[in-house]
């Protein structure tokens, strides 16, 4: 620029204070350009500064909360940074959704609670509800960087810095206060291609230590009352298991069944705990899912149930359980069609031992269901529908009822299916998990500290060493030479 053009200026801007541009003061000053309320009280602050010598800022004014800059800056952002951007419909539609000043009703707030689904909302409540409802109050530092001494045009108004103040006490800026990184910089369009540099700076006054003090106490009072709060909704009884007793949560769920000859399956299932294992008296150990049509994926026809289902059961150990091995839950289960005419076939039989490991575990269990021999049998099961049955479920695995030594199957004829997949959260408490934590020990399962699978586990230790033996011996096998083997095989 010219010398006689330089200028430099400095404002000191508090939160919402209302510094005029030329603009303003031109537009404001005829009372018949005042058309609301707040256009007649910038009228009456601009009288006042005119009587008290006018403004002393030129270039650098504020834009508040309630101008309608405001309004128009929120509502007309772009997406996008091109020149040519024609809004989109997403973009038109949550144009008018304002995040800003929405003020919710006590009465609003208390019929969403009874009412859970709205069947005539009215448009104010789609707006209200669309986004994140978080009250924010903005203000814009301006800058007026039109010619020297023409100042009052609206198209050489820039936005210097934008503050935003949310609900919740969060304080944003941008651009960020400078600091120690240098002005930012401006560039206008047009022959001269003028540059202006401005800097922003926190001048807030600091607070003092007996306010801060004062303060900090408030804060502290706050969060103990909330904190009050928050034990008095959860309560400060926790149920803590006995020593000797382990309690088992399983969140499950059937995600789907894959892989069977009729549509519109459904699965029924139950669980069976063995001696020294209880539940509680509210706990179901039985469902039924809903009958779901089939889809086809791949090769198989997959019918996805996302049925949800809890078990919770509790282990005690008995004096009589220390010398033997304790059983764990079974999750029998069958899967059924139910075709138009309400006939219904039994698809197949299937049974999991839930983990003994907590966390997540993804299980797919195949099946089976017992067949006749000869076409009569089919013709039956497709027509009429009915097929054999077991008079007992727990019969897929040894029955708890059989105190024999030997379960003979012979001539029970069955036939392969499909598989059902589980998804298992699996949870357990136990004061043998507390120990452990103390004493700073690694454990394979809670189990262990009961003391009923330590000798379990080191039988299945001494059955994984051997077959890794095994393994290793045929991989020795396989990479010898044939002639050496065939020498060896005869001279023996």
């Amino acid at each position: 620029r010219p010398p006689q053009e330089e200028e430099e200026e400095a404002a000191e801007v508090g939160w919402q204070e209302k510094l005029f541009s030329q603009f303003e003061v031109d537009l404001y000053r005829n009372e018949s350009a005042c058309q609301t309320p707040l256009d007649r009280q910038y009228h009456e602050e601009i009288l006042k500064l005119e009587k008290a010598g006018g403004r002393k800022n030129h270039r650098i004014f504020t834009y508040t909360d309630h101008d309608r800059f405001t309004n128009l800056e929120e509502h007309c952002q772009k997406v996008t940074d091109s020149d040519h951007e024609v809004p989109s419909y997403l973009a038109e539609r949550m144009a008018n959704v304002r995040r800003r000043r929405q003020d919710r009703r006590p009465i609003e707030a208390s019929s969403l609670k009874s009412k859970i689904i709205t069947w005539e909302p009215t448009e104010e409540f789609i707006k209200n509800n669309h986004v994140i409802n978080t009250p924010v109050q903005t203000m814009y530092i301006m800058g007026d960087l039109g010619p020297y001494g023409k100042l009052g045009h609206r198209e050489y108004e820039h936005v210097l810095c934008t503050i935003k103040v949310d609900g919740n006490g969060v304080i944003t800026v941008k651009p960020d206060f400078t600091g120690t990184k240098g002005a930012y910089r401006i560039e206008l369009d047009g022959e001269k291609r003028e540059v202006w540099k401005y800097t922003i700076e926190n001048v807030s006054v600091q607070v003092q230590p007996e306010e801060e003090e004062r303060e900090q106490c408030v804060f502290r009072d706050l969060y103990g009352r909330h904190k009050e709060y928050l034990s008095d909704l959860v309560g400060s009884e926790f149920e803590m298991t006995l020593p000797g007793t382990l309690r088992l949560f399983v969140n499950g769920e059937i995600v789907s069944a894959q892989g069977y000859e009729y549509d519109n399956l459904y699965v029924h299932f139950f669980l069976e705990l063995p001696n020294q294992w209880s539940s509680p008296a509210f706990q179901q150990l039985s469902g039924v899912t809903q009958t779901c049509a089939t889809k086809t994926v791949g090769w198989d026809n997959v019918a996805y149930f996302c049925y949800p289902f809890t078990l919770e059961m509790f282990f005690t150990q008995g004096d009589e359980s220390e010398d033997s091995l304790p059983q764990w839950p079974v999750l029998y289960f069958e899967v059924l069609s139910l075709d138009f005419w309400q006939r219904y076939r039994v698809e197949g039989y299937g049974s999991l031992v839930l983990p003994a490991s907590p966390g997540l575990h993804m299980l797919t269990i195949p099946t089976w269901r017992p067949v006749e021999l000869g076409t009569v049998a089919e013709l039956r099961r497709f027509f009429i529908g009915g097929s054999p049955e077991l008079e007992d479920i727990t019969y897929v695995r040894i029955p708890s009822t059989f105190k024999g030594e030997r379960l003979s199957r012979f001539g029970f004829r069955t036939e392969t299916t499909g598989s059902v997949t589980f998804r298992l959260y699996c949870l357990q408490q136990s004061k043998a998990f507390l120990e452990t934590s103390a004493l700073r020990q690694r454990m394979q399962s809670v189990l262990d500290r009961l003391g009923g699978f330590s000798q379990q586990s080191s039988v299945y230790s001494v059955l994984e060493a051997f077959q890794r033996a095994r393994r290793r011996m045929q991989e020795a096998r396989e990479s010898l030479p044939q002639d050496l083997i065939s020498t060896s095989a005869s001279t023996g």
